[in-house]
């Protein structure tokens, strides 16, 4: 806990070096009678100046100060009206109105007494603060026992400051009966500590340890609370284990009110040349199940000999229905795919061999069943990208694959995949390579591009026309020319340079007959401004578009003269074919002569305004067929608006158009953004909503959203976030959280941050330096 502040701050104040030997005292005293005396500003950085309205020194006995006296050196400063040090028994002392202050932080009191050499001491109820958490305290007394050894008695900590006028608590206190600090062992132990928020104890321990640094220490971090509509109340007090400089562990031992006990646990290593961790959660006995549950993830990556890398990914859970009831036990962006991965590489000058076994885990549920991917068993491969000579650049990746249906396949919607006609399982050896040979000069290039696929399939049971070996030879050529061409003028106004940058991108890809081939990992790419400018309609290696077909394109963009940032973008692209398109997602031939037009346009032109948009327009149909808009506003820290319009007339899964509006906000409601106290010291707080919400219009229903307020109090944080996620069409887990951060010294209850900044685009932490940028938006 930020106690650890306190007593590194303690630490930090130097009480040896508070006095002057008696070897400088006399010209201390000379110093001071002098009608100008020199300023400590300019003295060397080890010396010790001594200043006061007068001094008096007595040789081998004693020195006294009187009247405004301070001292310094270094970077400390001790302030009195009267200090003295007596050299027959090395002690020095300071009263009245003592100060201290050294690098930022400052200590107040009205009597300082210590022992310089042995540094043993008190200082008597004194005050402090300290500047890197800005919070501070008092005590009843503090006993220095030793240079690594200091006791304070009756001690308190808290940011918040207390209200001169009505002499109002602050709305948080730490409060212990006594404080032992052994800066040797990097240990604090607090008896009797206390913490209150508003007068009432919400936090309570008879012995608390915490490290006296940044450094790790053993011991129990400050609780967790959760409620959602799967589990219930789940509460959680994590425990930190510093095993060694490069181990730790956190065991999290939790209840759940609906589910019953459980154990979370995360362990982490750091060896020479390699690093991991293991995380395991544990519900011995489910209630509302009736089963074990239990969620396990290792990530570990290294060097085995030389230059041989591996890595290690594996993700597994018990059930099912492990990702509606315990989310939170699944760190990953596919939560009903679950990856076990591992492999190994080695680089032999431009050649890279590698090994790789991936396995998925597939959570299927009878109501939405979810299309597989294929385990890998294995796939072993080499690759290499080289220049040769004449400017000429040469590329190939070959590849033997072991391709196996995951447990849960079956659940899947593959149509071709039934008790009948089972998918597919086998081998693949593969070799794509591609011989580039691009020129040009800073204004355009041209890049002629040779391109081979090959593969062999060799199945464990016939396909229907009853073969189980297949080999197929596909060749492409294209041809890819693009300029940026330049000149300056103005936009309203504005010194501007525009670009106008026209593309033509030629394919030849002949056709070879491939419906009836296994298809292992290959799948229509997403059709957009980057795949409109690629040889191959698919993505993997199974399927290769056959064409002969020219992509035409140009953008233009307005950047500002001043600092180069992009005021304006516009774009158009379209695809001609020269010949009917036979190898498609659907199987069905594209006969028409020109593809879909795509455009996108983006506008940084009105201050704080941000606009995206993309169209995708089919002539054939004369109407838009995707189309996605975006806006954002952000006039300043903490203020910021995000709204998307997403539309698909032909949505990839259903089938059917599909509609989708989405508004993602931070917005203060009420107080200043970033007030922290009004002159009077009082905490005042400003509210702030935040929140990110989809709906579907298609549907007529909210999907994964997030809503939620902070409110700053200055001293305090209070954040209240709910997050609901959509399981099926019908089902939804609702989750509530809640934090309590204390500036200066701990956050209490759920931690909702990292969801804010994963679902809010442009979202701000409320303690971020206002000039820092912001988290990128999500772009449309």
């Amino acid at each position: 806990m930020s106690l650890a502040a306190s007593a590194a701050g303690w630490a930090s104040v130097g009480w040896a070096q508070a006095v002057v030997p008696p070897a400088a005292a006399a010209s201390a005293a000379s110093a001071a009678s002098a009608p100008a005396p020199a300023s400590a500003a300019s003295a060397p950085d080890n010396a010790m100046v001594l200043e006061a309205d007068e001094v008096r020194a007595r040789p081998d006995q004693d020195v006294i100060a009187e009247g405004n006296a301070r001292f310094q050196r270094g970077s400390m400063q001790i302030s009195a009206d009267r200090m003295t040090y007596e050299q027959s028994n090395d002690l020095a002392h300071a009263t009245g109105k003592v100060r201290v202050s050294r690098d930022g932080n400052v200590y107040t009191g009205p009597e300082l007494q210590l022992k310089v050499e042995r540094f043993e001491g008190f200082f008597l109820k004194p005050t402090y603060f300290f500047s890197r958490t800005q919070a501070g305290g008092s005590a009843e007394r503090l006993d220095f026992l030793g240079e690594q050894l200091t006791v304070a008695t009756g001690a308190t900590y808290t940011s918040c400051r207390v209200d001169d006028l009505d002499g109002s608590p602050p709305a948080w206190i730490l409060s212990t009966d006594r404080v032992r600090l052994d800066f040797a062992n990097n240990e604090g132990i607090a008896q009797g500590a206390v913490l209150r928020f508003y007068g009432v104890p919400i936090l309570a321990a008879p012995v608390l340890s915490f490290p006296l640094s940044d450094d790790r220490k053993s011991g129990w971090l400050p609780p967790s609370i959760d409620i959602d509509n799967k589990s219930g109340l789940q509460v959680a007090v994590p425990y930190y284990w510093n095993i060694a400089p490069n181990r730790d562990a956190t065991l999290t031992p939790a209840i759940i009110s609906k589910r019953g006990a459980g154990l979370d646990t995360e362990f982490r290593y750091l060896e020479p040349g390699h690093e991991g961790r293991v995380d395991l959660n544990l519900l011995p006995n489910d209630r509302q199940a009736g089963i074990t549950r239990s969620a396990f993830n290792l990530e570990q990556e290294g060097v085995l000999l030389g230059n041989t890398r591996y890595r290690t990914n594996v993700m597994r859970v018990s059930d099912d229905d492990y990702w509606k009831d315990l989310p939170r036990g699944i760190n990953s962006l596919t939560p009903r795919l679950l990856l076990g991965d591992a492999q190994v590489a080695s680089d032999f000058g431009l050649w890279t061999t590698y090994a790789r076994v991936e396995r998925w885990q597939v959570l299927q549920d009878a109501d939405s069943p979810l299309a597989t991917p294929y385990d890998r068993l294995p796939q072993l491969g080499v690759r290499t990208w080289q220049p040769l000579v004449g400017g000429l650049e040469f590329s190939m990746e070959a590849e033997a694959n072991r391709f196996v249906n995951p447990d849960g396949h079956r659940l899947g919607v593959a149509p071709d995949d039934t008790a009948a006609n089972p998918r597919p399982v086998g081998s693949r050896l593969h070799l794509l390579g591609s011989l580039a040979w691009p020129f040009g000069t800073p204004g355009w290039t041209l890049t002629p591009k040779v391109l081979v696929n090959a593969a062999s399939y060799r199945l464990d049971a016939p396909m229907a026309d009853g073969r189980d070996r297949f080999h197929r030879v596909i060749p492409t050529f294209s041809l890819d020319s693009a300029w940026v061409l330049e000149r300056d003028t103005q936009l309203f106004g504005r010194p501007a340079r525009q670009t106008m940058e026209p593309r033509l991108f030629y394919t030849k890809t002949p056709y070879r007959e491939q419906n009836d081939l296994p298809n292992f990992d290959s799948a229509e790419k997403d059709f957009n401004f980057d795949s409109i400018y690629t040889e191959n309609s698919f993505s993997g290696v199974d399927r290769v578009s056959d064409a002969h077909q020219l992509t035409a394109g140009v953008t233009t963009r307005m950047l500002d003269s001043g600092d180069g940032s992009e005021l304006l973008r516009l774009g158009l692209a379209q695809r001609y074919l020269f010949e009917d398109q036979r190898i498609t997602p659907d199987k069905q031939p594209i006969s028409q002569s020109v593809s879909d037009l795509l455009l996108t346009g983006s506008s940084g032109l009105l201050k704080h305004w941000r606009f995206d948009a993309a169209v995708q327009y089919s002539p054939e149909q004369h109407q838009t067929v995707r189309s996605i808009l975006g806006v954002r506003y952000a006039p300043g820290p903490y203020r910021t608006i995000n709204t998307n319009y997403r539309f698909n007339r032909n949505d990839s899964v259903t089938g059917l158009p599909s509609e989708q509006f989405e508004v993602g906000w931070q917005w203060p409601l009420y107080g200043r953004p970033g007030q922290s106290s009004d002159r009077g010291g009082r905490c005042t707080g400003a509210w702030y909503s935040v929140g990110r919400l989809s709906y579907n219009v298609s549907e007529r229903r909210l999907t994964d959203s997030v809503v939620g307020f902070e409110y700053d109090a200055g001293c305090w944080i209070g954040r209240v976030i709910a997050k609901r996620l959509s399981t099926s069409q019908q089902e939804a887990t609702t989750q509530l959280g809640f934090e309590l951060e204390l500036i200066g010294l701990s956050r209490l209850g759920t931690n909702p941050l990292k969801v804010l900044k994963d679902n809010i685009p442009g979202y701000r932490m409320l303690r971020d330096d206002p000039a820092a940028p912001a988290a990128s938006p999500t772009t449309p």
